[in-house]
């Protein structure tokens, strides 16, 4: 197969940090307030605009409380865990690396007494309807390292009697989210909104926030000052949107702010859905026709339109020790790296060998189409290696 010609203009398909907003420069920082204090009138000033902003695109309900946190999206899953766990039962749902992660924190670090723990390989995802109304639930909406979403919200009742918590961090932004549905939902900025890493957000219902503050007393475990939002038993006014426990980096937040700039121009959360959504279709059309790619989520209900994992299916690559198949998607990936093309779409270290392209409203949608052809030639080029390795 001979090489194609035309290369992407953008070959960031990193799945986090993830590709920034077109067009983006340094120039978009020109303006940060660095040199300065956060806890200053200026400083205050701009974490509040950010918090402002996520909550306009968002759509967020004007009593629902938003800010930055310390730890990224991990962070502020933690920070939830840490401080609002213990009063009920909880249900943990963990279908890839880091929702696994989470039933480990509550079995092993947090020693809940009361964990259900649900289960599924990469690729699918466990019996949602198993959620009890009257425990707590953690779970994600995306999984970013096995591209497996939550086909809906429907299996979280809206008169249920615990907290929902969502690690929504590949999909919040690229994806509908009922939030009368969420008590808790945490990101990064570093994902959709493709901003600096380092940085959480942590999203709190009033429902929520009511539990913070009288669990803050009752906690059983060692609570790190960067969790204690209710140090004095009160969520005070201001505590998430511009009086951070930590000190932000001012660059991080001039570059979340000028990310949200450019997702109001373009209008705002549909318009990253419907971009995120062209997005995997592209790769859809493509893969309908691929005789060697397919989908790791098993349905196409359940399929991320962000972080979308792809399967190799050809019977040589099936044949191959896990080991081999790892060195031999590494070889496919190694060289659109090494044109240009793609870079860092290696499927996750624990997940089943592949290619995982980060498809999320930063991607142009004519890139994912430049890259299908690339991603043909990469692999027949390596297959054709392996095929003669064979007949040796």
């Amino acid at each position: 197969m001979q090489k194609p010609l035309q290369k992407t203009k953008c070959p960031n398909f990193s799945s986090g940090p993830c590709a920034k907003r077109p067009g983006w420069t340094v120039d978009a920082l020109k303006d940060a307030l660095v040199g300065r204090s956060h806890r200053s009138k200026e400083g205050k000033a701009r974490l509040n605009e950010v918090s402002e902003r996520m909550k306009r695109v968002l759509g967020l309900p004007a009593d629902y409380r938003i800010g930055v946190v310390a730890g990224s999206d991990t962070g502020a899953v933690e920070l939830a865990m840490w401080t609002l766990l213990g009063p009920r039962p909880v249900d943990v749902f963990g279908w890839e690396s880091f929702g696994k992660g989470w039933i480990t924190d509550a079995v092993k670090h947090l020693k809940l007494a009361k964990v259900r723990e649900f289960k599924a390989d990469y690729g699918k995802i466990p019996d949602l309807s198993q959620a009890d109304p009257t425990h707590d639930i953690v779970f994600t909406a995306n999984g970013t390292t096995s591209g497996v979403k939550v086909p809906d919200l429907d299996w979280i009742p809206a008169t249920r009697e615990g907290l929902a918590i969502c690690d929504a961090t590949s999909g919040i932004f690229a994806m509908e989210l009922d939030y009368s549905k969420l008590d808790v939902i945490t990101f990064s900025w570093q994902k959709v909104l493709g901003g600096e890493a380092a940085h959480g957000v942590i999203i709190l219902s009033p429902r929520a926030v009511k539990r913070m503050e009288d669990n803050a007393p009752n906690v059983a475990w060692p609570l790190p000052k960067i969790f204690r939002l209710a140090n004095e038993g009160k969520l005070k006014p201001g505590e998430l949107e511009y009086s951070t426990i930590n000190t932000p980096s001012m660059l991080c937040v001039e570059d979340a702010i000028d990310a949200l700039k450019w997702a109001e121009s373009i209008g705002g959360c549909k318009a990253l859905i419907a971009r995120s959504t062209a997005n995997l279709r592209a790769l859809e059309k493509w893969v309908e026709k691929s005789s060697w790619a397919a989908f790791l989520a098993e349905t196409k209900a359940i399929r991320s339109n962000t972080s979308v994992c792809l399967k190799i299916k050809a019977d040589w690559f099936v044949k191959l020790g896990d080991e081999e198949k790892t060195k031999a998607a590494k070889k496919i990936t190694s060289l659109l790296d090494k044109e240009g093309v793609a870079h860092d779409i290696n499927s996750y270290g624990k997940a089943p060998a592949g290619i995982r392209i980060w498809c999320g409203a930063t991607v142009e949608t004519s890139d994912v189409e430049a890259l299908t052809h690339w991603l043909d030639w990469a692999y027949e080029t390596v297959a054709q290696e392996y095929v003669k390795e064979a007949v040796k």
